[in-house]
């Protein structure tokens, strides 16, 4: 069908999602003009306010291949095939993500990424202008007001419709609750982050298990680290802003200096100490991040302009899926583009379909971070996610694991969502009591299975 009257469009934001829905939109034979705040990265090097490198799933995966870039993007991806736990006695464990190899994420740094989204954008066709911060809407007249932040001056452009793929902090946005109020409001965590580095090893190499998502959970604080191709680990701590009163946690108000940093590594991650030697200096250099969650009511206004990716639902990143879900959107919305007939009703399906499984990521990223920092190291969840694996085994087109789900299908993430809170309640039940699976009643548990989860398809 496709939608009717001039096929042109203008993007707000060249990130991730905005150079991904460039690509799509153009090879579709739209229009496409894009307009970015920062310089071209190309030329002055990629500025990002947060550079947490990005886990590559397998709806992220779908996307690229739709827009014709996987393979690319792929020969500069790291495999992780599960989380490395180490422990505070410095014991390390691998918890697979999936059965084999073949269930994996991939880590992707954020400005290489970019560099090869914004490429083949232009290749499509898509034009881009560099240092065009959005100021001003007038969604009546369809002009809009940009800024060239370097010397102050405005350029002011019309539009048919405004995509906002600007980020959490999106100008379109605030536009766009200026003109209507969209419900916008957002929680934040007590919880920020910093990063960090670990280089190479002398003569090249990781320094550490590369092919992994390392984690060491401290309870109400952890560090990550994820590998990139160069052979470097961007490492992220995670601290409370404020600590519990009593409760010994460090936090952003207790650790300000280099030398305090050190003296917490020293004694919670003594094992990450010697693989972090600028450790000091990264620590001072870089300013904590904030963590939060941006809701909104609502996505689009009319036919004059649609929000997507963080821009739409920013949220925490502790399932990996920011990225992934920002590029389901694009593949969303360019589908709902090509089946309606006008832009409103394209821009209304695109909300419709992809509101409740945002919400639903949301939640679910917010709920691993609990189980990232307290319980990949506790023996309830272990004796749980091996009774998981059983019933996978078991149970293969019933009782897909919650990971399994969200990572490597393309199932909604409301259903996801859905069927882990009945798979929980199962494991929970079966295991209250134990410390291991001797005894278990497996004809019980058969039926409770087949009562309680229908058979699950990819494409429900």
């Amino acid at each position: 069908m496709g939608c009717e009257g001039p096929r042109e469009l203008t993007l707000v934001g060249a990130g991730l999602a905005g150079s991904l829905l460039a690509i799509l939109l153009s090879r579709r034979g739209w229009k496409v003009t894009v307009y970015e705040r920062r310089g071209d990265p190309r030329i002055k090097g990629y500025e990002s306010g947060r550079s947490i490198n990005l886990a590559l799933a397998e709806r992220g995966r779908h996307a690229l291949r739709a827009a014709g870039i996987e393979e690319r993007v792929m020969r500069q991806a790291v495999m992780m095939r599960g989380r490395m736990v180490h422990g505070r006695d410095g014991s390390q464990q691998l918890q697979r993500y999936g059965r084999d190899d073949s269930e994996a994420i991939w880590s992707v740094h954020r400005a290489d990424l970019n560099l090869s989204l914004l490429q083949a954008a232009e290749r499509a066709g898509a034009t881009v202008h560099f240092h065009r911060r959005l100021h001003t809407v007038d969604f009546d007249a369809g002009t809009a007001r940009l800024i060239d932040d370097r010397d102050d001056q405005p350029h002011d452009i019309r539009f048919s419709a405004l995509l906002g793929c600007d980020g959490a902090g999106s100008a379109l946005r605030a536009e766009m609750v200026r003109k209507a109020g969209i419900g916008e409001r957002s929680e934040f965590l007590d919880h920020s982050y910093k990063e960090l580095t670990i280089p190479p090893a002398p003569g090249g190499g990781f320094r550490i298990e590369p092919h992994a998502l390392h984690i060491w959970p401290r309870g109400r604080y952890m560090c990550i680290a994820l590998p990139n191709d160069e052979g470097t680990f961007t490492v992220t701590l995670f601290l409370p802003n404020h600590a519990a009163p009593g409760s010994g946690d460090p936090s952003f108000a207790s650790v300000r200096s280099g030398a305090e940093v050190r003296a917490l590594f020293e004694r919670d991650f003594p094992d990450a100490l010697p693989l972090i030697p600028d450790l000091e200096h990264d620590w001072e250099r870089h300013p904590p991040g904030l963590l939060g969650t941006l809701y909104l009511d609502r996505w689009h206004l009319g036919d004059k302009a649609v929000l997507l990716g963080d821009a739409a639902h920013a949220m925490v990143p502790f399932h990996g899926q920011g990225m992934n879900c920002a590029f389901e959107d694009s593949v969303a919305l360019a589908d709902a583009l090509d089946a309606n007939p006008t832009l409103e009703r394209a821009f209304a399906a695109f909300e419709a379909q992809r509101k409740p499984n945002a919400a639903a990521i949301q939640a679910m990223a917010l709920e691993n971070y609990i189980e990232m920092r307290d319980r990949v190291d506790d023996p309830d969840f272990l004796l749980q996610r091996e009774l998981e694996l059983a019933l996978q085994q078991r149970h293969p087109d019933r009782f897909v694991p919650h990971y399994t789900m969200v990572t490597f299908m393309r199932i909604p993430y409301a259903l996801a969502l859905e069927r882990s809170e009945v798979q929980r309640e199962i494991l929970t039940e079966a295991t209250h009591g134990r410390r291991d699976l001797q005894g278990i009643d497996w004809e019980a548990l058969a039926r409770s299975v087949h009562e309680r989860l229908p058979v699950l398809g990819e494409t429900q």
